[in-house]
């Protein structure tokens, strides 16, 4: 049995699966991952300033026209569609009980119709006036010129994603910790295991079979039950 006939039948055998994603996941669907060699990360700015500085809460507050400029640029993907490892995770909800933790802001799980999504780094779909806490979508934000500004009070609009400094939501974090800890299968993908808390979670986990689908090496492979490093989808298209 090769280590595709494994995976499927891992699966298979599964009734109650979590799948941990990360932006490894989303490069298929045309989104830079952040630590590969293309990643966001290593992108060479002219004001060397880092990237990981830009989305902090810090440089938020007090650079908001600057942070904008790359967020809207570089964080958000509206014309992104999900791609055959989304929508094989949202097929899989039809026969058993699927929880999704991501650490993805782009929301392509829910658009290829994942119900049980948990979002643990937020969501550039969601934002907020910081004022008076009015919604306002993705598109409201990326079209505006500059600093998006609430159209009622005209106070600044935050995304309500999760920003360097700033602490995940204890909801969440509680929701992720019980899905893992009652799966039977945790399939991790695409993400480096290197960003806690979150990359803490899978320690939580006590069911049977941890598997790691990831382009490079993890920290955690020692620990797992079956690791394939390759391409999401290339995986996805030999077992489907």
């Amino acid at each position: 049995m090769d280590k595709y006939e494994v995976l499927k039948n891992m699966i298979d055998h599964s009734q109650r699966i979590v799948f941990f994603t990360g932006a490894g996941i989303s490069v298929p669907s045309g989104i830079p991952d952040f630590r590969s060699a293309d990643g966001l990360y290593n992108e060479k700015r002219e004001d060397k300033i880092r990237p990981e500085d830009i989305i902090s809460h810090s440089f938020y507050v007090h650079y908001k026209d600057m942070f904008y400029s790359f967020y809207k640029n570089k964080m958000m993907y509206l014309n992104a569609k999900p791609n055959l490892a989304h929508q094989y995770i949202a097929e899989l909800e039809k026969n058993k009980q699927v929880t999704v933790v991501t650490q993805n802001i782009d929301g392509l799980h829910s658009l290829a119709g994942s119900k049980n999504v948990i979002e643990i780094h937020g969501s550039i779909h969601r934002n907020y006036c910081e004022h008076c806490h009015k919604f306002f979508d993705a598109r409201y934000v990326h079209d505006a010129i500059g600093v998006p500004h609430c159209d009622k009070c005209g106070g600044d609009i935050k995304p309500d994603v999760v920003l360097y400094e700033e602490s995940l939501k204890e909801d969440d974090i509680q929701q992720a910790v019980q899905a893992i800890m009652k799966a039977d299968t945790l399939i991790v993908i695409g993400t480096s295991l290197s960003v806690y808390p979150a990359a803490g979670f899978i320690r939580y986990f006590r069911g049977n079979c941890l598997i790691l689908l990831n382009k490079s090496e993890t920290s955690y492979d020692n620990m797992a039950d079956l690791v394939i490093n390759e391409d999401i989808v290339s995986i996805i298209e030999k077992i489907k």
